[in-house]
């Protein structure tokens, strides 16, 4: 893997800080460090960059999907689509810099999350018995998944499994919504009249990817955890649903597929985001549409198989070998 040198600088510099409470108190002064579900501190790490270091947008800007300039054909966005609203689209061009977008969508606060590091991308519905959050990023890391945070109480919260881990919050989940990765020009094609995310007002290199050839290397980024079993490598795409995953490969070899209730459809033309420099020239990993029994499209996750295998170690392999 090559890292463009200013991000490898910051994760070298910072990404064995000392994983102890007392440590991280004077950034953390609000975060309840005795109230956890994390059984060893040696599991969290820092990234590189600090609390905020990354910063989340909130309210984003949208412009007609129709007129959006810039954006290459493949490239992916994380798509929402809530009965009722404008679809709307979120390229991953400005997620990869930012990790979270906390939006409103439908009278429904949503985060829409993105860990480049797990390839996880997440919507959640802020809403919880606490009242309505909103959430930053961290800059910590736990099994190479980004842990965000809520701004009320500063509880830490995993992103692949939408649970706080830390503070006053922990144990509580976060609803996650129906919202898939697709390419700019699927998007647009299915919704000419629909919506896209405004450039953030931030000096990124917006459309460049820091993670050069991140999902062909052999080993995860700051990842210390055990390798997927049957000798899947731990860097293959896979379509979780609930706590069983789908390996990438097998969906676009059947274009379509239906088991357990599920219907996962393949078709090829989007970019991977981890691959070349620049997002939209990545090589074709393909979208996929995943719908229940009528054809309702299910809350689902596209991430790296060693992501799956640290936060569902009990997990179903579907892998159809019988």
């Amino acid at each position: 893997m090559r890292l463009i040198p200013t991000l490898a600088a910051l994760c070298t510099a910072a990404g064995m800080a000392a994983a102890d409470p007392d440590f991280w108190q004077y950034e953390w002064p609000r975060t309840d460090f005795e109230t956890t579900t994390v059984e060893s501190w040696i599991e969290i790490i820092s990234g590189g960059p600090p609390k905020d270091g990354i910063p989340a947008i909130d309210d984003p800007a949208f412009e007609p999907a129709a007129t959006k300039e810039g954006l290459d054909p493949r490239e992916p966005v994380i798509t929402l689509e809530i009965a009722g609203e404008t679809p709307r689209a979120y390229p991953i061009r400005y997620l990869t810099w930012h990790e979270i977008v906390n939006d409103t969508v439908g009278g429904i606060p949503v985060a829409v999350t993105f860990c480049p590091l797990c390839n996880s991308g997440i919507t959640f519905d802020r809403r919880t018995e606490a009242g309505v959050l909103s959430f930053g990023v961290s800059g910590k890391l736990r099994n190479s998944d980004m842990i965000m945070y809520d701004r009320q109480t500063e509880s830490w919260w995993q992103q692949a499994i939408g649970e706080a881990i830390v503070g006053a919050l922990t144990g509580t989940d976060l609803a996650t919504l129906p919202s898939w990765m697709e390419s700019w020009e699927v998007f647009l094609a299915r919704n000419p009249d629909g919506l896209v995310m405004q450039e953030p007002d931030f000096p990124r290199r917006y459309g460049s990817n820091p993670y050069v050839q991140y999902d062909t290397s052999h080993r995860p980024f700051l990842y210390n955890g055990e390798n997927p079993p049957h000798d899947i490598p731990p860097l293959v795409r896979v379509v979780r649903v609930g706590d069983a995953a789908w390996p990438l490969t097998r969906l676009a070899e059947a274009g379509v597929l239906t088991e357990a209730g599920i219907t996962f459809t393949w078709t090829a033309g989007q970019a991977s985001a981890l691959d070349t420099g620049r997002i939209g020239q990545g090589r074709d990993v393909g979208n996929v549409r995943v719908r229940d029994a009528d054809g309702r499209d299910l809350p689902h996750d596209v991430m790296f198989a060693f992501a799956f295998h640290a936060f569902w170690p009990s997990g179903q392999w579907m892998l159809g070998d019988g």
